[in-house]
């Protein structure tokens, strides 16, 4: 099942799809609604972290959800939802390049956090949207031309211990859940910028074997994915690369930092499989330089991360262009990965999408209805809006 070297736009699904929404019929008028308040929804879930959930109310009471989980710093989100929902209120509900100038300078200077906050809110306007027009988020967005919403599972946040054996563990649970990709990140345990080679070889053999022990349980048609999260150099890189080659990746994630771009220009060029990145970058001008510099095949912008679901259509767009897949990041909760599978549902170039697999045995549980997931495919619902809200027993049972 693994793709090719830079064979990039093979096998992507095309095909229109026909939602069951009736779109709001010529001369019928929209409602006026307005922006009135915002609510917000704090999570437990593990000790990588908790999720965010924000939910927009609108003056006729109609209420939209949006994710802003994992911004590396929960407490000062919070005060950028307050703000941004402070001067949004009264704002029709199509405000959404309104909402994005507004943010823009705030995010600039603030970075992950405030980006997070703007970009929440804007997903609480999609859906709102998709509610009053009578149709799914995705119609927005082009209407739906990938029938199926690959995921593959990521392990990495649910194994606990870091071993062949406690990755294979849950390889093994993520296969029986019928999935039939995933991924890992093997070398977390790796400080940042270790130089010693003792060290470093140390780390770049466990976690050689921990994939081994992945692959091993997996089976060889299955799809394997492995993240580095950029704990090489250029040199220690390029022999990763290679000593992973006898695995067959699905791809090899994030070798080093995004910065010099050359270096991984250079692992790219030089890897005999797909490489992947991008999770952390803003916009489509800090892709831009990514892209063009042929950093990676694969983009991964996250809708939380890279400026919201707009910001997610356009990057994918600007990866189509360069001839390269545009596989959404997100390690999120059931509505971060919602929001994002309603843009990549109308995007060519997209291949697969991330999902945090048995981080909680209640995550589908936190929408209402459940989220679904079908032979290694999420189930996007046909209904408005995003299909589904937020359940708020589920929620309050878990509250932080």
């Amino acid at each position: 099942m693994s793709i090719s070297r830079r064979a990039v736009l093979q096998g992507l699904a095309v095909a229109p799809w026909a939602g069951a929404a009736s779109p709001v019929c010529a001369g019928e008028k929209v409602p006026a609604l307005t922006v009135a308040e915002a609510e917000v929804f704090r999570v437990k879930v593990n000790q990588r972290g908790n999720w965010t959930i924000v939910r927009l109310r609108t003056s006729g009471g109609v209420t939209g959800i949006g994710d802003a989980s994992q911004s590396l710093n929960d407490s000062q989100t919070l005060v950028y939802v307050k703000q941004f929902a402070g001067w949004l209120r009264g704002q029709s509900i199509f405000a959404v390049d309104w909402l994005r100038k507004a943010t823009a300078a705030t995010v600039a200077a603030q970075g992950r956090p405030a980006a997070m906050a703007a970009s929440a809110l804007e997903q609480c306007l999609w859906d709102i949207q998709g509610k009053a027009m009578g149709v799914p988020v995705y119609d927005l967005f082009g209407g739906r031309i990938q029938e199926r919403i690959r995921m593959y599972a990521n392990i990495n946040r649910s194994t606990e211990e870091r071993t062949p054996e406690g990755f294979a563990r849950m390889a093994e649970k993520a296969v029986g859940a019928s999935f039939d990709a995933v991924k890992l990140a093997p070398f977390d345990e790796m400080p940042e910028g270790l130089r010693d080679e003792a060290q470093v070889e140390r780390f770049m053999a466990r976690g050689i074997a921990c994939a081994g022990a992945v692959r091993q349980t997996m089976g060889p048609k299955r799809d394997l994915l492995v993240d580095v999260h950029s704990r090489m150099d250029l040199e220690h890189g390029l022999e990763l690369v290679r000593r992973f080659e006898p695995l067959k990746l699905y791809w090899i994630e994030e070798v080093t930092p995004a910065k010099p771009v050359e270096n991984l220009a250079a692992i790219n060029k030089a890897a005999k499989m797909p490489t992947a990145g991008g999770e952390s970058i803003y916009g489509v001008r800090g892709f831009y330089p990514y892209i063009k510099a042929e950093a990676v095949d694969i983009v991964m912008p996250d809708v939380k991360v890279c400026g919201g679901m707009i910001e997610l259509k356009k990057i994918a767009g600007l990866a189509e262009g360069a001839g390269l897949i545009a596989s959404p990041h997100g390690p999120a909760s059931p509505v971060g990965n919602l929001t994002a599978a309603h843009v990549i549902a109308t995007v060519m170039n997209f291949n697969i999408l991330e999902f945090s697999y048995g981080e909680v045995p209640w995550r589908a549980e936190l929408l209402d209805p459940p989220e679904e997931i079908v032979e290694s495919a999420l189930v996007l619902s046909k209904r408005p809006g995003l299909g589904h809200a937020l359940n708020e027993k589920t929620a309050a049972q878990h509250a932080v």
